[in-house]
């Protein structure tokens, strides 16, 4: 039995478990779509093929000697090219990190899918230091959207959303902090989950805003996108964020009924700023899920501006050293964010934080009578590479600085949040599934039922 390129990593874990294929071949299946469709999709900066073969002979040798293999066994994945990857330097989409020495140990989420019998076959391309929503890097080029190569893959996990939408792997990892999960899993019609602030280690992956970050899973399912969110759960000392959380399982939840949830659509902010097509996909979503009610979240605008500032200064105060000594190795458009970001006033950093306290109280209240708020992940499906402004309503506004306006007032405060693909035409579109704090479980059982009832799916990739 051969890899296809619909297989699902449950799939593939299934046949490789049951010897009906071999971890061997499905990494090879991998690896070659890889060198067949990457040169037009750009996903990957890294290809560890010796070391992919490696860890799926390991695992076939497993099986024929009757070891019990992990929930992934034999499923390729790969990383956005900010986790730490033993032998190679950790570029986080830069220049200036290419100089670093090779990292000499896996980022502790890489440990964790291998330790599942995941195969690891490569890193992928990002935007700069993650300070990114377009998919656009100056230094490895742009990554393509696998549905039209003239459009953007969204960031800043751009290649991770390229690579599972074109099916060159079943799953990626990258990172959010503004929405840099949801927005690729939008452009390239994936499922992606951005789970809540400190659920996952960031261990050994190069930071941009730490009271902001999260890492999470890509993959074309949801059941796959459990597997692999099951399999990194856990806390980890070496992230302060991620100490206190053991496992709490999701996967056997999928299939619970959603009926006896209360779900809501995000109103005010949410359904301001939004292209048609974003409207039809939160309609389609709503009424399949039988969602009528409209909540407004107050001050989401203000939110979205605190976490610019947040952003801003926090990224800043990282990268102050590499911006005095090697300003022109940067993409000109974040060395010039970040050194603004440096002359923001301490006060409004002050007023920035208070008012993120006041925010997520403010949540919490609407999570005591909704379980789940439907919203955009974008306000429009991808734009054209290259796209500077884009028109709505007779106005332009910036394609960079807008792409994230309805993902960023849901991080600024570390909700979990699954973003489900919704197939329109010409181009899937992206709909983000909002929960309270430690409640993934919860939007994963929606996004599973919406996937049953076909309202969300990942469809083929067009484009290659």
């Amino acid at each position: 039995m051969s890899a296809k390129p619909e297989m699902t990593a449950a799939e593939i874990a299934s046949a490789v478990a049951g010897r009906k294929m071999s971890a061997l071949a499905a990494t090879e299946a991998a690896l070659a779509r890889i060198a067949q469709h990457d040169r037009t999709l750009n996903s990957f900066t890294d290809v560890t093929a010796e070391r992919a073969r490696a860890k799926a002979r390991g695992i076939d040798a497993d099986i024929a000697a009757g070891k019990t293999v992990g929930p992934l066994a034999g499923v390729p994945f790969a990383v956005k090219n900010l986790f730490d990857v033993a032998g190679l330097p950790t570029r986080a989409g830069s220049k200036i990190n290419r100089d670093l020495a090779p990292a000499r140990r896996d980022a502790t989420l890489i440990e964790r899918m291998e330790a599942a019998g995941a195969v690891l076959v490569g890193a992928l391309n990002m935007g700069e230091y993650a300070y990114d929503f377009t998919g656009e890097n100056i230094h490895d080029g742009p990554s393509r959207n696998p549905h039209d190569t003239t459009r953007m893959s969204g960031g800043s996990s751009g290649g991770s959303g390229s690579a599972v939408g074109g099916a060159l792997v079943p799953i990626a990892l990258g990172s959010d902090t503004n929405g840099s999960i949801r927005v690729p899993s939008s452009f390239c019609g994936i499922f992606g989950l951005k789970p809540t602030y400190g659920r996952l280690s960031r261990a050994r992956s190069f930071p941009f805003v730490a009271s902001l970050d999260h890492l999470g899973p890509f993959a074309r399912s949801v059941v796959d996108l459990a597997l692999a969110y099951d399999a990194m759960q856990g806390p980890d000392a070496e992230d302060s964020a991620c100490t206190t959380r053991g496992l709490e399982p999701t996967l056997p939840l999928l299939a619970n009924p959603v009926s006896d949830l209360r779900i809501a659509i995000a109103g005010g902010h949410f359904q301001k700023n939004v292209f048609p097509e974003a409207v039809e996909a939160v309609s389609r979503v709503a009424k399949a899920l039988g969602a009528t009610q409209v909540v407004d979240v107050p001050e989401a605008s203000r939110a979205r501006a605190a976490a610019y500032v947040i952003t801003t200064t926090e990224g800043a105060s990282l990268h102050l050293d590499r911006l005095r000594k090697r300003p022109n190795d940067f993409d000109p458009a974040v060395r010039d964010r970040l050194i603004a970001g440096a002359l923001v006033p301490a006060p409004l950093v002050d007023r920035a934080q208070k008012f993120r306290r006041w925010y997520r109280a403010q949540l919490a209240e609407i999570f005591k009578t909704v379980d789940v708020l439907l919203a955009p992940a974008t306000p429009c499906t991808a734009p054209k590479l290259g796209q500077v402004n884009f028109n709505l309503d007779g106005v332009e506004l910036p394609v960079r600085a807008n792409i994230g306006i309805h993902t960023q007032p849901i991080s600024f405060i570390g909700l979990p949040v699954v973003a489900v693909p919704v197939p329109l035409e010409p181009l899937p579109i992206g709909v983000q599934i909002i929960c309270a704090p430690w409640r993934e479980d919860i939007a994963l059982r929606v996004a599973h039922a919406l996937e049953k009832m076909g309202v969300a799916a990942a469809p083929a990739p067009r484009g290659i």
